[in-house]
């Protein structure tokens, strides 16, 4: 196929930078060791007029649950979190516990997960092309851990603004949009405009597209069949205004943020680079939105302060995170 710059790829191979060839960046905007990207338009003054989007105090958790017996979701080829008990009362029975004066009994655990394997954010060196990552760092800082643009400067600094939540699935009339269905920036600027709410610059922007809702409704072959999961889609229109709008934080109910499979390209995640890799936009992937929408749809509030901190993993590729949205 001949994508946009006239390059001829074979249609199974075809790649990234031919397609971000002339796509906007943001690298060395706040100097050349920045590795926060676009969280950095979330100054104080932001952050104090997000406050005012709280009206009656109500609070929202946005992660899924890890190490859930029933499963989680994950992208497919991870594993869900497994928790592992090493102590508890099974052990003093047995006369196997640790005694301790005044014969306290305790429980304990531990539990193993891929660090992108619950609700997460992405280091902005999470994904890449060619060989720089985020702000132009060498990808050879990726080997062995990310030693630039991990999560840890993400989860130093939390992330705290105005959140709006863009319900798509509920602007067209769907409990779940369908595998691989599309939608664009213009799309969020009605479905947020039908909502009764304007999406401001620099506002982190919540998705739903019903999709991680459905995880816990169908049986896991299902939702994994043929796995293309809908959301936004590349164009260099919804780039610029990405940019244009100093969108700090995405943050949606899919596993990658944004349609699996380009439809025009054939690209995978043509977004990851375009936004993150590029601009410095964070993604915060696999959020339960379904309790904050059924709330937002019932009394119309869609702006609300967002806060979140993933955990400081060093050298980490993400983290998970519990979101706090305060309405």
């Amino acid at each position: 196929m001949t994508n946009a710059h006239g390059h001829d790829h074979d249609h199974d191979d075809p790649w990234i930078g031919d397609l971000l060839k002339d796509s906007p960046t943001n690298w060395g905007k706040w100097g050349p060791d920045d590795e926060v990207g676009s969280l950095n338009y979330l100054t104080p003054d932001v952050v104090l007029s997000a406050a005012k989007a709280i009206t009656s105090g109500k609070t929202f958790t946005l992660q899924v649950k890890m190490a859930n017996p029933d499963g989680d979701p994950v992208w497919p080829g991870r594993s869900g979190a497994v928790r592992i008990n090493v102590m508890d009362e099974g052990h003093f029975l047995a006369g196997k516990g640790v005694e301790t004066a005044g014969g306290a009994h305790y429980a304990d655990d531990y539990m193993t997960c891929f660090l992108q394997g619950s609700t997460q954010y992405d280091a902005l060196g999470h994904v890449w092309y060619g060989d720089q990552i985020w702000n132009g760092y060498d990808a050879k800082t990726t080997i062995g851990g990310l030693a630039k643009a991990s999560v840890c400067p993400i989860a130093e600094k939390g992330v705290v603004g105005r959140g709006i939540l863009l319900d798509i699935a509920r602007w067209r009339g769907k409990d779940v949009l369908d595998s691989g269905e599309t939608f664009t920036h213009e799309d969020l600027l009605a479905c947020a405009e039908a909502q009764g709410a304007t999406i401001e610059p620099r506002d982190i922007l919540l998705i739903r597209t019903g999709w991680i809702g459905s995880f816990y409704r169908v049986p896991s072959e299902e939702f994994y069949a043929d796995f293309v999961e809908p959301g936004l889609t590349y164009s260099p229109e919804l780039v610029e205004w990405f940019r244009s709008m100093e969108i700090p934080n995405l943050v949606t109910d899919t596993i990658a943020n944004e349609v699996t499979v380009d439809p025009v390209s054939g690209c995978v995640l043509p977004l990851h680079n375009a936004l993150m890799r590029n601009l410095g936009v964070t993604l915060t992937e696999i959020a339960w939105l379904e309790d904050l929408a059924a709330d937002c749809a019932d009394d119309g509030q869609y702006t609300f302060l967002y806060t979140a901190a993933p955990l400081k993993v060093v050298n980490g590729t993400g983290a998970p995170v519990n979101p706090v949205v305060i309405k």
